[in-house]
């Protein structure tokens, strides 16, 4: 019994999604090639159960329509919103990165010449990039109207994994790629 719990343990940790008592059975015959029975599903899943609602375990195992996954525990909440949010400012759009990319190839660059490469306003774009601290206002133009300069961060770097602007792929490189990777598919 010990051996099906911690299989079934693994399961609903691996899963996406909840999975159901019915899956766990059909998983578990024919893996071991041997039929158990659902009681034998049913009580090690309370084994489980009573196992994560020990105060030592952040997590529980929760039946959601008819599914069990593992959750964490409301306590722990507060923690995960901030985790949640944290990577919700990582993510970046396809505008994002566009615009990021044409910012680290082009600085210092004003939003003006941005938007004429782009072909479309990007002031929200730019504002974000500035919220996630990728992007920093490097100084003024000497043009008429002092339009704002912008060029890559630090953290820019950290993101994308790179000691500086330097090791960038040249523009040349990302097209030989490019065509590298069209020429495979004719």
């Amino acid at each position: 019994m010990e051996n099906i719990t911690l299989q079934i343990e693994a399961l609903v940790f691996a899963s996406e999604q909840g999975i159901s008592p019915d899956e766990i059975q059909q998983l578990i015959q024919t893996t071991l090639g041997n039929p158990i029975e659902q009681d034998t599903i049913v009580r090690a899943i309370d084994d489980i159960k009573i196992k994560y609602d020990n105060p030592d375990f952040a997590i529980s195992l929760v039946n959601l329509n008819g599914g069990y996954q593992f959750l964490t525990k409301k306590i722990h909440h507060p923690i995960i919103s901030q985790l949640q949010i944290l990577r919700s400012k990582k993510k970046l759009s396809r505008s994002s990165l566009e615009t990021l990319a044409i910012i680290a190839y082009k600085q210092p660059i004003t939003k003006l010449e941005i938007e004429q490469i782009r072909g479309v306003n990007c002031d929200y774009t730019v504002q974000k990039l500035l919220e996630k601290e990728l992007i920093t206002i490097t100084g003024k133009s000497e043009t008429v109207g002092r339009p704002i300069l912008y060029g890559t961060s630090q953290p820019f770097a950290d993101y994308f994994g790179i000691n500086s602007i330097a090791d960038l792929p040249q523009l040349k490189e990302v097209n030989e790629e490019v065509n590298k990777i069209g020429d495979e598919y004719e």
